[in-house]
């Protein structure tokens, strides 16, 4: 059965900070039956970690052990999810660096005292801390892979940046005649061809036989090759053309791994989001689709406990701006500290919903109408969608458009006559 908050304070027989490093880890063990406090180092192997982790459940046997540490994740966080008996605290690197300044002015750092202050940052103040639930492992194997295909796309576009600035500088009719650089069509258009005069100078046969392997549906065969035949070349410098050749082609064999890796997340992202109970709630919403209703599970989490209210969400993932005041000035700016992938997940399923949600395009209207630019208004809709997304979360219903729009107009919202007046124009 799961504790409250109050419950399980109570049980808890010692509190542990951890001040984490590659190699070693500070560690300061604060008793509670006897106040008396304790200092050693772990070393970071997997045996010592699990002998340490056996002498805790031997020693506090029956209660609850708090673990304040600053790691999100990595070897030391996954060596203590394990562990049923561990109450573990996530704490912010800044709120530490807060604490600290309190206490030692000058600024001064060490590893042991880092140890012994998250301990006390928490156990003085528990009430203002909450107990990090790890997610099921679903949810946390869809975070880990979408996070690890946006890495995967972030190289491919930069890869494809460098062949289009490549190409435009000796062979810019490539760029048309191979299509999106980030697939395997052009990869192995640009492999065989890397220059124009590599293209002319093959038979009319081998070209042929290319464009059969490789069908593209929106090709004009007879008209790609009239091109080809008459292009001409923007360069005819030696030089220029096979140390261009040469790097196209080393291009092209780092992005055939990457395509090939993404197309592999792809397929098991989607092989555990249909699995996903939560898959129903998240596929409902208009323009999520099937790379961001993935990433929108990974926002929420599976824990429904975690967030009490949609604004601790809009606060967390940096959609929500901050407000600064001091004296006579009043400053709003958006938020520099945040998850950033969890920022960007929510703005573009608003940019996409704007296009298959009716409201949601009314609304971007109305806020560029307003004067804010195109990416205020599109945090705008995301802060407007993470209300509706939280409450559909909680209670575990999916989104029905029609029940949406139909509210609007019960409650006068000025969104529903921008919707009518939408209608009425068509």
């Amino acid at each position: 059965m799961k504790l409250n908050e109050k419950e399980q304070e109570r049980a808890i027989r010692a509190w542990i900070g951890i001040d984490w490093a590659d190699e070693k880890h500070d560690v300061n063990v604060y008793d509670v039956a006897s106040g008396k406090r304790g200092a050693g180092v772990i070393r970071q192997t997997p045996e010592a970690l699990q002998e340490w982790l056996g002498e805790l459940r031997t020693k506090y046997e029956g209660g609850k052990v708090a673990v304040v540490l600053e790691q999100g994740r990595g070897g030391l966080l996954n060596a203590l999810l394990g562990c049923e008996f561990l109450v573990l605290y996530v704490i912010n690197p800044k709120s530490l660096s807060s604490f600290r300044e309190a206490f030692y002015g000058s600024g001064a750092t060490s590893d042991p005292v880092d140890a012994e202050l998250m301990c006390d940052m928490v156990r003085q103040n528990p009430s203002r801390f909450r107990a990090w639930c790890p997610d099921d492992v679903m949810t946390r194997a869809l975070r880990l892979l979408t996070e690890g295909r946006r890495d995967l796309v972030n190289q491919s576009t930069a890869l494809t940046n460098r062949l289009t600035a490549l190409l435009k500088g000796y062979y810019p009719q490539a760029l048309k005649w191979s299509g999106s650089l980030d697939t395997t069509w052009a990869c192995d258009f640009l492999e065989q061809w890397p220059t124009l005069q590599s293209l002319q100078t093959s038979r009319r046969r081998q070209i042929l036989r290319f464009y059969e392997k490789h069908p593209r549906a929106s090709l004009d065969l007879s008209e790609q090759l009239k091109q080809i035949q008459e292009a001409r070349a923007l360069s005819q410098d030696a030089a220029v053309l096979e140390s261009s050749a040469l790097m196209v082609r080393a291009l092209v064999c780092q992005l055939r791994p990457l395509l090939s890796s993404i197309a592999e997340f792809d397929r098991k992202i989607a092989t555990i989001f249909r699995k996903h109970p939560d898959r129903p709630i998240f596929e409902s919403f208009p323009g999520a689709g099937a790379a961001l209703a993935p990433r929108l599970i990974a926002a929420f989490g599976a824990d429904r406990d975690r967030f009490q209210a949609a604004a601790e969400i809009q606060e967390l993932s940096g959609i929500a701006p901050v407000t600064e005041k001091s004296g006579k000035k009043n400053f709003v700016h958006w938020r520099y500290a945040c998850p950033k992938f969890m920022r960007q997940t929510f703005q573009e399923f608003a940019e996409h919903s704007r296009r298959w949600c009716k409201w949601a395009k009314a609304y971007y209207q109305q806020q560029r109408r307003r004067g804010k630019s195109h990416n205020a208004a599109v945090r705008a809709l995301a802060y407007k969608w993470i209300r509706i997304m939280f409450r559909c979360w909680k209670q575990q219903r999916p989104y029905d458009d029609a029940v949406y729009t139909k509210s609007l107009s019960q409650h006068g919202s000025p969104l529903a006559s921008l919707l009518a007046e939408s209608v009425e124009n068509r």
